[in-house]
């Protein structure tokens, strides 16, 4: 199975295409492709989100299998919708492809990093990606209006690349999105409240647009 081109490596320049991994591909990464498409959606009031194309896949990834039932029920709180979804195990293509690969956990990253494809510049967990995101000055980044929401966001993936060695985690934990799998759905709630926290400074980031009121 290949993706669908993007600009990771080899695709077309007028997109950007944003990448989610867990493990199975049914709980976190599902949860944090469909909030963010919710949310570019939102922010942009544009279907298409600018040219920002977002997907997810796992690296133990559950071919072709639907998401958690709890996961369906989280994203229906936020008003996402999971209509349509299939797990996907996490092949090469994905990465070759993917401008900005965001992954539930450090193990998670080194996992892509370990695929090779020059990954490394572009793959961070979610939370690193968010803490890294929040100490970058908007104002150095293109406008969007101006320049595109896909060039914005390439310049977004550069400058957090450069800051990553100098803004470290401060605890061993606090880069993690713990595994829901399994369990009821009050924690399955609270990992959707954590990953929507972490996304709306990304989102906001991105397109150079908050979210609304």
């Amino acid at each position: 199975m290949t993706a669908p081109e993007g600009r990771g490596i080899a695709g077309r320049p007028d997109t950007f295409r944003i990448l989610h991994v867990s493990t199975g591909n049914v709980c976190r990464s599902p949860i944090t492709e469909r909030l963010t498409r919710h949310a570019l959606v939102h922010r942009l009031g544009d279907p298409l989100q600018g040219g920002l194309i977002v997907e997810s896949a796992g690296t133990w990834g559950h071919e072709g299998a639907p998401m958690e039932a709890n996961a369906e029920v989280v994203l229906a709180d936020f008003g996402a919708d999971a209509t349509g979804f299939t797990g996907r195990e996490l092949l090469d293509e994905h990465v070759i492809r993917a401008d900005l690969v965001l992954t539930a956990t450090r193990d998670h990253r080194a996992q892509v990093i370990s695929m090779g494809h020059s990954a490394g510049l572009r793959t961070f967990t979610l939370k690193e990606f968010t803490r890294l995101v929040r100490a970058i000055d908007p104002a150095t980044l293109p406008d969007a209006r101006e320049e595109g929401v896909v060039e914005r966001a390439r310049a977004l993936v550069r400058a957090a690349a450069a800051l990553r060695g100098w803004l470290l985690a401060p605890t061993v934990d606090a880069d993690e999105v713990h595994d829901p799998y399994g369990a009821p759905i009050t924690f399955f709630r609270s990992i959707g409240d954590e990953i929507s926290q972490a996304l709306d400074p990304v989102v906001t980031a991105l397109t150079g647009v908050s979210a609304p009121h």
